[in-house]
């Protein structure tokens, strides 16, 4: 065999060259092919004894007889091939055409050489229908795209009718198909329908192989698309890879190009009569439809969608996760001044050390969750009260903990321990103002003097307060200072009792 077999075209062209009086590399350079072919093809059509001009009414197939006398009378004698069988079979992972070959010619002995295996597999794919010529690898890729034929369904109530986009998606080496309704074409939708998609086939392909929609991709490139951040981490999630197709490439995603007119004509056109009035029971319709297609043999490869994918794709797959992806939606935000980024108009907290820096949130419909620097930094309940703040503790500076513990049973439980004056004064502290926190400084105080001084000598000191009206901190720390509390006198021991209302004293007799 020639080292490139040439069209009968091109054969003919080197044999007018010739005649021409060119050289074997100037014919090469016009032709577009090696020089050593040019000599071959020479060589075999002197053999053959063809000269230009070739004789009056040769047809094509005689030439290609002359030329290669050998090839064609031993063609109809050999086995041929089970050329559908060996087009499925390069599409397992691992396999190849040399391996194939390998297995055909086992125990044989009249048999096609491995050029001329190659040579007429490529001429048996030739008539396929030219999305089938790419060799997809089983649990490889899997093309993704939405129809565009939409269907539509009806609000029972009010009548209005609500359009539905269709997503597909296609298996590239078994063209198995999933196809679903949805509301709409956001981004929660987009990957919603790929969350389905793998929970039909069963397993994750290797690939995902979506256009350059900017529902999921934000900026497109051939060399480094950017992909959505929530289209990107529900990849992630899954431990696929997501390839978008080149821009203005239709051949790129030609599998799901055919996939999409596959459903359009046994899923969609087939229910266009009819009248739905829910999303899902427009799916479920569809879904009847879909199994039929999956179903029915496709005739130039003699198997179902179905038996393809059981055969093919289905052992590739890499398994589910236990839970399915829940959508997630990503924003970019600055903390603010006071440590909290807004999401939904409400807003949630960061740790402190961040603020006024730039985080991503991520949200799904429980939680938000929020990143600086690609490390999460904080995780909240999702909140739906507009202008209210979500705080955990542990992001608050240490003073602002501090103040965020101040509360009235705080204080009381505090002074209670230490002694009843203290909690009488600690009451009246709180008391006094139109809010209790206008007490609360005073308070923390008496806990800062507690410490230093101790809890007897801050009872004493409150008791002696207490009698002489000094209902304040600066009062008590006055009499700790100057150490009037250890002045003890029947004056503050009446003061004592008269904290106990229910002491009444001999003068409630008189």
């Amino acid at each position: 065999m020639p080292r490139e077999r040439l069209s009968m075209r091109k054969i003919k062209e080197v044999l007018r060259l010739k005649s021409a009086g060119l050289s074997c590399r100037a014919m090469a350079r016009a032709c577009s092919i090696g020089k050593e072919t040019v000599r071959e093809y020479l060589i075999r059509a002197a053999e053959a004894g063809l000269s230009w001009p070739l004789p009056e009414g040769l047809t094509e197939e005689e030439l290609e007889q002359k030329l290669f006398p050998y090839e064609i009378r031993l063609g109809g004698k050999r086995q041929e091939p089970d050329w559908s069988q060996v087009h499925q079979e390069l599409r397992k992972k691992g396999v190849t055409r040399k391996l194939l070959w390998q297995e055909y010619a086992a125990g044989q002995t009249d048999v096609y050489r491995y050029t001329q295996f190659c040579e007429r597999y490529a001429r048996w794919a030739k008539r396929l229908h030219p999305t089938m010529r790419l060799e997809h690898k089983a649990g490889e890729k899997m093309f993704v795209d939405y129809a565009g034929l939409q269907m539509a369904y009806q609000d029972p109530t009010t009548g209005e009718t609500h359009p539905a986009p269709v997503f597909v998606a296609t298996m590239g080496a078994s063209s198995g198909t999933f196809a679903e309704a949805q509301a709409s074409q956001t981004l929660a939708d987009w990957i919603g329908g790929h969350v389905h998609a793998f929970e039909y086939f069963g397993g994750v392909p290797e690939i995902v192989v979506p256009d350059n929609a900017k529902t999921g991709v934000t900026s497109a490139c051939f060399y480094e698309p950017e992909l959505n951040p929530g289209y990107q981490d529900m990849a992630l999630y899954y431990g696929t890879a997501v390839l978008p197709t080149r821009v203005r490439r239709p051949r790129d995603k030609a599998k799901v190009e055919t996939g999409v007119q596959v459903v359009e004509r046994w899923v969609l056109a087939p229910l266009r009569h009819r009248t739905f009035f829910s999303l899902e029971e427009l799916n479920a319709a569809m879904a009847e439809k879909l199994e039929e297609l999956n179903l029915r043999v496709m005739e130039h490869l003699g198997k179902s969608r179905r038996q393809l994918f059981e055969d093919l794709d289905r052992p590739a797959l890499r398994p589910l996760p236990e839970l399915p992806y829940e959508p997630a939606e990503w924003k970019r935000a600055t903390a603010g001044i006071d440590y909290h980024v807004a999401y939904d108009r409400h807003y949630y907290s960061v740790p402190y050390e961040i603020r006024k820096k730039e985080v991503e949130i991520r949200a799904t419909a429980g939680t938000v969750e929020i990143f600086h620097r690609g490390q999460r930094v904080a995780s909240h309940l999702r909140v739906n009260q507009p202008g209210y703040h979500s705080t955990l503790p542990e992001h608050m500076p240490a003073g602002h903990r501090e103040v965020l513990d101040w509360t009235p049973e705080r204080f009381l439980r505090w002074a209670d321990k230490c002694g009843s004056s203290v909690s009488e004064m600690v009451r009246m502290l709180i008391t006094r103002g139109a809010h209790p926190e206008q007490g609360y400084r005073a308070a923390k105080g008496l806990m800062r003097l507690e410490t230093r001084y101790g809890k007897e000598r801050l009872e004493d000191a409150c008791r002696r307060a207490l009698f002489f009206d000094l209902h304040s901190y600066h009062g008590v720390k006055n009499i700790l200072e100057s150490g009037l509390d250890r002045i003890q006198s029947e004056k503050q021991d009446a003061a004592a009792e008269r904290l106990h209302p229910n002491l009444r004293g001999r003068d409630y007799y008189s």
